[in-house]
C-alpha cells in the first residue's frame, strides 16, 4: 500500500471533525469541573479552619519531666491564644501530675494551684483509668480538677483524629 493510501485510510478511520471536537471539548469541560470542584472543597476546609477554634490535646506521661513544664506551655498558649480548647490527658507517670499533694520535686512547687487556674480558664485534666488499675491507685487520691478516661492513648488518638486537635508532648 502506498503512503498516500495509508493517509487516506487512517483519515477515513477518524471520526468527523464535529465529533472529535465534541470529545475533546467534552474532556476539557470534565477536567475543569472537576478542578473546580476540588478547589471548592479545599478551599470550604481551609476556611473552616480558619473560623474554626484551635483546639489542642497535651500528652504528658511523665509528670517529674513534663509537669511544671507543660503547665507553663499551657499558661503562655492561653496568655497569647485564649480562646484555645485545651485538654491535658495524663497516663502512665503522668498522672502524679493531678495526684493530690503532688509537687515538682526540683522546684518544690505545688501543681495544684497551677492545676486550679488553668482550670478555670477552661483546661480539661484527664486521668487513664487503666493507669489506676496498673498502679492500685484510687479515684480519690487525685485533685478535684481531674476527670477520668478509660484509655489516655485511646483518648490522645480519638482527639487528634475524630475530633481534629492538635497534638503538644512538652
Amino acid at each position: 500500500m502506498s503512503p498516500s493510501l495509508k493517509v487516506s485510510a487512517i483519515i477515513l478511520a477518524l471520526p468527523p471533525f464535529n465529533e472529535f471536537m465534541k470529545i475533546m471539548t467534552m474532556k476539557k469541560l470534565i477536567q475543569l469541573v472537576f478542578v473546580a470542584i476540588l478547589s471548592i472543597g479545599l478551599g470550604s476546609i481551609a476556611h473552616a479552619q480558619s473560623l474554626g477554634q484551635t483546639k489542642v490535646v497535651y500528652h504528658i506521661d511523665d509528670a517529674e519531666t513534663q509537669g511544671l513544664k507543660g503547665l507553663r506551655n499551657i499558661r503562655n498558649h492561653l496568655d497569647v491564644s485564649p480562646q484555645t480548647t485545651i485538654i491535658v490527658v495524663t497516663h502512665a507517670n503522668g498522672v502524679d501530675l493531678l495526684m493530690e499533694g503532688a509537687k515538682d520535686k526540683k522546684n518544690n512547687v505545688e501543681y495544684a494551684p497551677l492545676i486550679g487556674a488553668l482550670k478555670s480558664r477552661g483546661v480539661k485534666f484527664e486521668v487513664c483509668e487503666i493507669t489506676l488499675k496498673n498502679r492500685n491507685l484510687k479515684k480519690d487520691q487525685f485533685t478535684l480538677d481531674a476527670d477520668f478516661t478509660p484509655s489516655g492513648v485511646v483518648r490522645v488518638a480519638d482527639l487528634q483524629y475524630k475530633d481534629g486537635f492538635a497534638y503538644i508532648k512538652p
